[in-house]
């Protein structure tokens, strides 16, 4: 195991289960996290819809073998009509939602006296999970489409997983909202194990994954969420009896690709026409960043 990670930092790494075919990644983010979802004035709900989304993104872009893009992205015909998280693999991460007011708080107003919360499939409806790979070297573009199913944007991974890739794999997610002197701030965290595939020398694999898997069922949301309890002690609880190897991280920050000078090339690209009935009052094009919430001011 490394030393103890900064728990200030916000972060991806890998672990190895040194005693059976199975790996994984562990991903906390505080400030990076915090900035996205206070971009927007989400309501709880759909902040931790959206914080699902990140650390997922995180979590399985950070295991991508090239330089590029992974967007994760879940569109239905429900109160929210998509979410997408776009992780850049050095480490850039970005996100947004968009849904209807009035109809998610018709939603929350006939869910108050049940007990059970408001997830992905209440929130999306019927529609479709994607995950987008997006080769920076301007390779093949891969995408793999499954139908959202379950109340966790991580049971729809894990059904991607097993559909798409033919990979056992378990994923939890855990967003929180904690209170401080200096206010609220917003954490997420996830982490995911797979199994390794079988060949010649480990043979057959589903029974050393199927004991990793109960020893992670037993990990709480509290605890990934808890950065105060570092991750290699974390990793330790779970899996000090088989072995657990935890690999250098690799730092997560908020990045957006919007720019003065792309926002004008995309203004350019209308017609004269269309551009003039884009006009403000003030004689500009205003276009607001759905990600960061920016807005950029074009005159023609």
């Amino acid at each position: 195991m490394p030393d103890t990670i900064d728990p200030t930092e916000d972060y991806s790494a890998r672990f190895v289960i040194e005693a059976h075919p199975v790996h994984g990644r562990v991903v906390r983010l505080g400030d990076t996290i915090d900035q996205i979802l206070k971009a927007h004035d989400y309501p709880p709900v759909i902040a931790n819809l959206l914080g699902e989304a990140c650390v997922l993104a995180v979590l399985v872009g950070a295991s991508l073998k090239f330089e590029g893009r992974l967007i994760l992205q879940a569109q239905g015909d429900g109160v929210v009509r998509y979410v997408v998280a776009d992780y850049d693999t050095r480490g850039g991460l970005r996100g947004f939602c968009r849904f209807d007011r009035a109809e998610l708080d018709a939603l929350i107003a006939n869910n108050e006296n049940k007990f059970q919360s408001l997830g992905a499939q209440s929130l999306l409806g019927k529609g479709t999970f994607i995950m987008t790979l997006d080769p920076e070297d301007h390779g093949e573009r891969y995408q793999g489409i499954t139908p959202i199913e379950g109340e966790s944007l991580a049971l729809c991974a894990e059904h991607y997983f097993a559909q798409s890739e033919q990979v056992p794999t378990q994923i939890k997610l855990a967003v929180s909202e904690t209170s401080g002197l200096d206010g609220r701030h917003w954490r997420a965290a996830g982490a995911m194990i797979q199994a390794i595939a079988a060949d010649e020398t480990r043979g057959e694999t589903k029974e050393s994954f199927q004991h990793i898997r109960a020893l992670f069922e037993t990990l709480g949301e509290e605890e990934l969420t808890d950065f105060d309890l570092s991750a290699d002690r974390l990793l330790y609880r779970l899996f000090h009896e088989d072995g657990v190897r935890l690999s250098a991280p690799k730092h997560i920050h908020k990045l957006c690709r919007c720019s003065q000078d792309r926002v004008e090339g995309l203004v350019q690209s209308f017609s004269p026409e269309e551009q003039a009935e884009m006009l403000e009052a003030d004689g500009k094009v205003h276009i607001t960043c759905e990600y960061c919430s920016k807005t950029f001011l074009v005159g023609l």
